[in-house]
């Protein structure tokens, strides 16, 4: 019997432990039509045993590769044996029979991929939940780990605390760090850490600290945790990010070059330039819903969601029969506790959207909203 709902009703926290208790066996899927990301998580028995994210997938031979684990040989070595076995057998262990490392080092580095993703999806207090039944004959992972849900649960917890205790020096992930003046009266040798070294190397006063982890690939606590030791030592400081320069845009200018920056600074987290550069693109072209929903999804992940849903109502006048724009609308409408304007989004987009794969989820999010009406209006009438 597959679970599922609404991230507004049940929290992510909550449906970890509800898979744990019950020890179910399975997966669950996690998405955000505002973020326009997916998660996946695998549970066995009640423990996670494997987790991926669509915009960041932190893929287990990379991660090996960056952590100097194995050799970029290693890897094409094991993927090539991979795709000429029929035995089934997952990438890392291929790894651990060709003795490129071993089954200890091999489950703490699956380990680090499973915290990665489940703490950010931790992070979402939006979106929509489905787990379904099954064995590990359905999961495409490159490697399993058996992790217990309520110690993934309690780290998330401390590392709630700790964000609270850096955020006086790092408030959030959209500064950029810069090196520190060069004090000549107090000269002093650095003493670092290798992952202190590392960013380091990316700080080029440009890129924030969502970019810097991106292109690292590793969580953004993690950079964040760095960058606070490399400030409170004096090594590095932190200012809020320039906006990007942008040339003002006339109606009639091609938006495309716009939209495109937009999607790749979404992806990579840089959501002040994301904004900047859908506004061009909604100057360049106001009538062009598109550019509205990039403006509407980079708003929602700053947590401006009036803002948001305002650029989605806009879209929506642009081109009402839009999918995309529709589902968008419904998932911020209920969100904002419009269940009206999310009903009457979800239905137009049922209407408009044919096979699109998303149907059948936005169908069974509609009939819940419906039900959920109709009992508050029975609690009114009460």
């Amino acid at each position: 019997m597959a679970i599922e709902g609404p991230l507004r009703e049940l929290g992510i926290h909550d449906v970890f432990q509800l898979l744990d208790l019950s020890r179910k066996t399975g997966s669950l899927r996690v998405t955000s039509a505002l973020r326009d990301n997916e998660g996946v998580v695998c549970f066995e028995g009640g423990r996670v045993v494997s987790a991926s994210i669509r915009t960041n997938p932190h893929p287990l031979g990379a991660m090996l590769v960056r952590a100097g684990k194995i050799s970029e040989g290693d890897l094409q070595r094991a993927r090539t044996a991979q795709q000429s076995r029929t035995d089934g057998k997952r990438l890392g262990e291929l790894l651990v029979e060709a003795g490129c490392l071993t089954w200890r080092e091999l489950e703490r580095q699956v380990r680090l991929q499973i915290e990665v993703v489940v703490f950010e999806l931790m992070s979402w207090q939006e979106g929509f939940f489905s787990f379904v039944e099954g064995g590990a004959a359905d999961w495409t992972t490159e490697a399993t780990a058996r992790i217990s849900t309520e110690s993934l649960l309690m780290e998330g917890a401390r590392r709630i605390d700790e964000w609270a205790r850096i955020a006086h020096k790092i408030p959030h992930l959209g500064v950029v760090p810069v090196l520190a003046p060069i004090d000549e009266d107090h000269p002093s040798l650095l003493d670092l850490l290798p992952s202190e070294w590392e960013m380091l190397a990316m700080i080029d006063g440009q890129s924030d600290l969502r970019g810097i982890a991106n292109r690292l690939g590793r969580s953004e606590f993690d950079v964040a945790k760095v960058a606070y030791g490399l400030l409170s030592t004096g090594v590095i400081e932190v200012r809020a990010a320039e906006r990007a320069a942008v040339v003002e845009p006339l109606a009639g200018d091609d938006p495309e070059p716009h939209i495109e920056q937009a999607r790749v600074a979404l992806r990579e987290g840089r959501l002040e330039q994301a904004l900047t550069a859908a506004n061009a693109a909604t100057r360049a072209a106001p009538t062009r819903a598109d550019s509205q929903l990039l403006v509407a999804r980079a708003l929602m992940r700053l947590d401006r969601e009036p803002e948001a849903l305002e650029a989605l109502r806009r879209a929506a006048q642009l081109e009402p029969r839009n999918p995309e724009v529709l589902l968008a609308l419904g998932a911020a409408a209920a969100r904002s506790a419009g269940m009206d304007q999310a009903i009457l989004s979800w239905q137009r987009y049922l209407i408009e959207a044919g096979d699109r794969p998303t149907v059948t989820r936005v169908r069974e999010m509609l009939d819940c909203v419906v039900r959920l009406r109709a009992l508050l209006k029975g609690v009114e009438d009460a």
